[in-house]
C-alpha cells in the first residue's frame, strides 16, 4: 500500500521554527499561577519542528490530492455536489455580512436582518409554505426542528395518542432516526413496483396514532410519487401532518411546491440547492417552512419587518418550540443563497431543475444499454443503477466505485438507499455539460467491459491513488488517527 510521504513529523529538525518572534517585552507569569499544577504537562508534547516554506510545501502538497468539484465532476447522488458561483462567494466576505456580530445592536445589522426576512420570504414562495425559520444548522437540524414543532402542534391540540411517525422504506436514514429521537414510534410503509410509496399499505398504516408521515418528492430512487396527492389526503384524513424532506429539491424547484402537493412542514438544505460548497463536513443549512397555522410554533426569534419597515428578531412568540440553536444559523450560507436566488430569479431557477432532471435522463439513459436499471421509467436530478447484470463475474458495486477512482472520478453515492441491492445513486447536476457527462459514460462502460475481460483487475483497483485498497472493516473498527513516533 502507498503512503503519503513524508509527514510532517518526518519533516521535523530540532532546532528548526517557522516563526521568529520579537524579544518578549511583558513580565514573564509562571504557569504555575495561571494553570493549576496537575493541569500541567510533566513533559514538553512532541510536536514537529519545521521551516515555514516546509510547512506551506506540506499542506500545499496534500491539498492537490483532493478531490473537489473544482477539479472533477462529482456524481455524488442525493447531495447535489454542483458547482456553485465564485461570486457568491466573494458576496458572503463582503465586510458587512462577514465581520458583523450577533450581539450587535439590531440597528447595526439591519442589512443583514433584511437579507435573512427576504430570504424567508424567497423560500415561502418557491415551497409554497407561509413562514420560515433560518435557524437549523443543516438538513438533519431541520428535520428535527420540523419534527418538533409538529409534535408540539399535537400537543397544544391535546392529541397525545400520536405516538407514531410513517416513514417509507425508501426515506432516508436521518428521517427515522430523527422522528426516533423526538420520542415518536417508526411504521415503515414499503414502496410499489414503480418506486413510489405502496398506497395500500399507507392506508392500513394510517390511523388517528399517526402524528406524521415524513417523505421526499422526489425520493431517494430519484422517482417523482405521482400519487402525492392522494398521499397527502390519507394523512390528512386521520389528523396527520406532512413532513417534506428538502434533500432533493434541486429537482422541482421553480417547477413544483412541496406546500401545493399539501405538505405542511418543509426543510430546505441550502448547502445542497441553494449554492454553498458542501461536504468535509459542512458548513450548512436547513431552514424550516410551514404552512400558517404552524407558524406560532418555529423557533424563536425570527427575523420580521417591523410597522415602519425595518427589521427586528421577534421573540414574542408564547407557542414557539424554543431556540433550536444559540444564533440564526450558518449567516454565510444564507447570503450564499440569497444571492444565488436573486441571480437566477424564478426564470433562473426552473431553468436549474429543468437542466438536473436532462442530465440526469441524458446519463440514465446510455448508462441503462450496460448496467441494471431497477425502474426502467423517466428519473427526476438522479437515478439508481447496479451491477446486477454483471453478478456472474463475482463483481460488487464497492469494486466498480474503486476503479472510478482510477480514472479521476469520485464514486457515485453507493449501496444507498438500501431497497436496491449494489445500488449505485448517480447525480449529475444541472452544472456539468454534455461532453463531462458522455466522458463519464464512457469510463462506466469500459469498467463494464474490464469486469468481464479481467474481473480481477477491477476487483483489486485502485492502482493510481496515494492510498490503494483498504481493509475498511479494519480501518472502521480500529482507525489509526494518531502519528506515532518510530524508535530507532
Amino acid at each position: 500500500m502507498k503512503t503519503l510521504e513524508p509527514l510532517i513529523f518526518d519533516l521535523s529538525q530540532e532546532g528548526r521554527s517557522g516563526v521568529s518572534l520579537p524579544p518578549c517585552d511583558v513580565p514573564e507569569v509562571s504557569l504555575e499561577t495561571l494553570v493549576p499544577r496537575e493541569f500541567l504537562r510533566e513533559r514538553e508534547a512532541e510536536l514537529p519542528q519545521v521551516s515555514e516554506v516546509d510547512v506551506v510545501r506540506h499542506f500545499t502538497r496534500l491539498s492537490t490530492f483532493n478531490h473537489g468539484v473544482d477539479t472533477g465532476f462529482y456524481p455524488l447522488g442525493s447531495c447535489t455536489m454542483k458547482y456553485n458561483p465564485k461570486v457568491n462567494e466573494r458576496l458572503a466576505r463582503l465586510p458587512g455580512f462577514s465581520q458583523i456580530h450577533p450581539y450587535q445592536p439590531e440597528g447595526l445589522v439591519q442589512g443583514a436582518l433584511g437579507l435573512m426576512v427576504e430570504l424567508q420570504e424567497d423560500l415561502a414562495e418557491i415551497t409554497g409554505m407561509d413562514a420560515f425559520t433560518l435557524q437549523p444548522a443543516a438538513g438533519a437540524h431541520g428535520e428535527m426542528t420540523g419534527i418538533l414543532i409538529i409534535k408540539a402542534y399535537h400537543e397544544q391540540q391535546r392529541d397525545f395518542k400520536r405516538t407514531k411517525v410513517i416513514v417509507p422504506d425508501s426515506a432516508h436514514g436521518t428521517n427515522p432516526a430523527t422522528a426516533a429521537m423526538a420520542g415518536f414510534e417508526i411504521v415503515q410503509v414499503p414502496s410499489n413496483e414503480r418506486g413510489g410509496v405502496d398506497i395500500e399499505a399507507l392506508r392500513q398504516a394510517a390511523n388517528e396514532e399517526v402524528a406524521a408521515l415524513m417523505l421526499t418528492n422526489p425520493n431517494t430512487l430519484g422517482l417523482f410519487d405521482v400519487n402525492i396527492l392522494e398521499i397527502a389526503k390519507i394523512i390528512h384524513d386521520v389528523g396527520g401532518l406532512i413532513y417534506y424532506d428538502g434533500a432533493n429539491a434541486n429537482a422541482i424547484m421553480g417547477i413544483a411546491r412541496p406546500g401545493d402537493m399539501g405538505f405542511d412542514v418543509v426543510h430546505l438544505n441550502l448547502h445542497k440547492t441553494f449554492s454553498t460548497p458542501h461536504g468535509g463536513g459542512g458548513p450548512g443549512s436547513g431552514p424550516v417552512g410551514v404552512k400558517e397555522f404552524l407558524a406560532p410554533y418555529l423557533p424563536k426569534p425570527v427575523a420580521v419587518r417591523t410597522s415602519d419597515g425595518k427589521f427586528t428578531l421577534d421573540a414574542d412568540r408564547p407557542l414557539s418550540i424554543g431556540r433550536v440553536r444559540a444564533f440564526q444559523a450558518n449567516f454565510g450560507v444564507l447570503v450564499r443563497a440569497y444571492a444565488y436566488i436573486r441571480a437566477l430569479g424564478g426564470e433562473g431557477l426552473t431553468a436549474a431543475s429543468q437542466n438536473a432532471v436532462l442530465n440526469a435522463n441524458f446519463l440514465m439513459n446510455i448508462l441503462k444499454e450496460h448496467y441494471h436499471l431497477p425502474y426502467d421509467r423517466i428519473c427526476m436530478h438522479e437515478f439508481v443503477i447496479t451491477p446486477q447484470n454483471l453478478k456472474g463475474y463475482g463483481v460488487h458495486t464497492l469494486d466498480i466505485a474503486k476503479r472510478l477512482l482510477d480514472y479521476g472520478y469520485h464514486p457515485p453515492t453507493i449501496y444507498f438507499p438500501l431497497i436496491v441491492e449494489e445500488a449505485m445513486m448517480i447525480e449529475p447536476t444541472e452544472t456539468e455539460s454534455m461532453e463531462t457527462l458522455e466522458q463519464f459514460a464512457q469510463v462506466m462502460i469500459k469498467i463494464a467491459a474490464e469486469v468481464q475481460d479481467d474481473v480481477e483487475m477491477v476487483k483489486n483497483a485502485p492502482y493510481t491513488t496515494l492510498v490503494t485498497r483498504l481493509d475498511e472493516t479494519g480501518a472502521a473498527r480500529k482507525p489509526d488517527l494518531r502519528w506515532r513516533k518510530v524508535e530507532d
